[in-house]
């Protein structure tokens, strides 16, 4: 397996858990009560948006050819700290 594919392997299983997790809280905001759940709703837009910014990323990198990736490599990193430190808050405030 070359390193592009490792690495793109490497961040849609982060992705997939971050997924996971979102949807537990989305279950979590399902049982909520009103005001929670607007709180809890908020969240969950905030980080969909994120995980759609870093799905974005992973397209780019899909689309670069040769080692122009590697170019990407640092806007990917920082959308995927974005959205990992962004479900961790989410999760430790509503966990």
């Amino acid at each position: 397996m070359d390193e592009k594919n490792a690495y793109r392997q490497k961040l849609e299983a982060r992705l997939d858990q971050w997924r996971a997790d979102i949807d537990k809280l989305q279950a979590k905001a399902n049982e909520a009560s009103a005001d929670a759940r607007l709180e809890y709703e908020k969240q969950i837009e905030k980080l969909r948006g994120l995980q759609q910014e870093a799905r974005e990323k992973l397209e780019k990198l899909d689309q670069a050819g040769g080692e122009a990736w590697k170019d990407l490599k640092s806007g990917i990193e920082k959308a995927w700290d974005d959205l990992g430190a962004a479900v961790k808050s989410a999760s430790e405030r509503f966990g």
